[in-house]
């Protein structure tokens, strides 16, 4: 597996954006300020983290998908890693926001990742319809930190 940066047109992964967040109008408020890395294989994207630079040595994660058919074989851990070992020496924080979920929590949680604090209704006050993920209807945006120095 390969992980590089797209300095083309990051919008030709919508899909896998997608995964990670259904409305393509959030995508557009963070796509061009941020870095998007592809994992690869044999040419094939299977996962995307995109990264923004928050200011005050925050770098948050504002995209990780993996195509469904390869979840769960380490490639988020992956590219979160990849990111850490690559920004560790220009950023303290890495940061990620994600809802209530009981998949996305733990495994932020299992990769070094420390509850921050909350933004409450942001997905209630945000996205045009209600966002499900393993059953639990969204509502905060839960911020988890883990740092990098």
């Amino acid at each position: 597996m390969d992980i590089y940066e797209v300095c083309g047109d990051k919008r030709q992964y919508l899909d896998l954006l997608l995964l990670a967040d259904e409305s393509p109008r959030m995508i557009e408020s963070y796509i061009d300020r941020g870095t998007l890395f592809i994992a690869s294989d044999l040419g094939r994207a299977l996962g995307e983290i995109l990264v923004t630079d928050e200011g005050g040595g925050v770098l948050e994660i504002k995209s990780l998908a993996v195509a469904p058919a390869w979840q769960r074989h380490g490639l988020g851990r992956a590219l979160i890693e990849y990111v850490a070992g690559r920004y560790s020496d220009s950023f303290d924080v890495l940061q990620a926001g994600t809802g209530e979920s009981p998949f996305t929590l733990p495994f932020y949680e299992s990769c070094g990742f420390t509850y921050s604090h909350r933004v409450k209704n942001f997905f209630t006050e945000h996205y045009d319809k209600p966002i499900y993920e393993g059953g639990v209807r969204l509502a905060d945006m839960v911020y988890l930190r883990r740092k990098l120095k």
